[in-house]
């Protein structure tokens, strides 16, 4: 890697670092042991990256493109720039990576014995994505969360020590719901990407056409399939609640926080009377408290 490459790749890395923040759910906070936000802050700018990758949102320059040796007049091919990570990727178990996030992620890797799946998962997703523009029916898009957003809590638990087959599956659950929560919110702007992440046999049922979803603001009928949609996120979090109950101390509160933020965003949501097309409802800090306490609590 050149020095100009090096003097390149530190906005790319730090923009995509600082994104943290604007996420639904505290990625590292400060009340967390340092070695843990270290390897969660490393887990999370892969994951963020792969997504910025597969969105087409990398920093502007070509930066990241000469990183992973893909040539700067096919940056924005991103089958191509999925691949090229892909294989840096690989070099985080086998060798030296040559992205300054995945290099990041190696003592992570090794510190934590991380297997590579969860990461390739990740990928995978990213890459369906500039595959698979709609989803017929609810089990296909489980199936697709299964990649896009199921190895995030994986890792998590990884990262923790506190892997069993019973915190995984809850764990599966809450971040399918985290994700499906996403979608809702994201509406218009995956529609500008001409992806739809609602089903289109749901969307069927409620009398839903594409065309609708790309109104100022929803119709009656784009309202019920939202809170359609919306309970079913709500259910998968609540399902996936017990995960909080089963760990102590800090991770815990780390837990309950991905919990609580699903569920104030589906708060917000609702108080948005399910337009979600103006843009995402957010919600408050006080509401994200308040739905943390009933976690810890374990009243809901």
């Amino acid at each position: 890697m050149t020095a100009a490459d090096t003097a390149h790749a530190v906005a790319p890395e730090r923009g995509t670092l600082a994104k943290a923040a604007d996420e639904n759910f505290p990625v590292a906070p400060f009340f967390l042991p340092r070695a843990w936000r270290t390897d969660l802050m490393a887990v999370y700018g892969f994951a963020r990256l792969v997504d910025d990758i597969g969105d087409g949102d990398l920093a502007p320059g070509g930066a990241d493109a000469r990183l992973l040796g893909v040539p700067g007049d096919r940056a924005d091919d991103r089958l191509l720039m999925l691949d090229a990570f892909e294989e840096d990727l690989h070099r985080v178990f086998e060798g030296t990576p040559r992205h300054p996030l995945l290099r990041r992620l190696v003592p992570t890797v090794r510190r934590r014995a991380l297997t590579p799946e969860p990461f390739l998962g990740l990928i995978a997703a990213n890459r369906q994505d500039q595959l698979v523009a709609r989803y017929e029916t609810y089990d296909d898009l489980l199936a697709y969360c299964e990649l896009s957003a199921n190895p995030v809590g994986r890792l998590v638990l990884a990262v923790t020590g506190t892997s069993t087959p019973e915190r995984i599956r809850r764990s599966d659950e809450i971040c399918t719901a985290l994700q499906i929560v996403e979608h809702l919110q994201d509406v218009t702007e995956d529609l500008a990407r001409d992806r739809i992440y609602l089903p289109a046999e749901d969307m069927k049922r409620f009398h839903v056409q594409e065309t609708d979803l790309a109104a100022p603001t929803a119709n009656a009928s784009v309202r019920a399939l939202i809170a359609h949609e919306a309970a079913r996120a709500r259910d998968l979090l609540n399902e996936g609640a017990p995960l909080v109950g089963s760990v102590h101390g800090r991770l815990r509160l780390l837990l309950a926080g991905f919990v609580a933020g699903g569920r104030a965003a589906l708060g917000a949501i609702a108080a948005a009377d399910h337009d979600v097309l103006p843009g995402p409802p957010k919600s408050g800090k006080v509401h994200l408290l308040r739905e943390a306490g009933v976690v810890l609590r374990g009243e809901g």
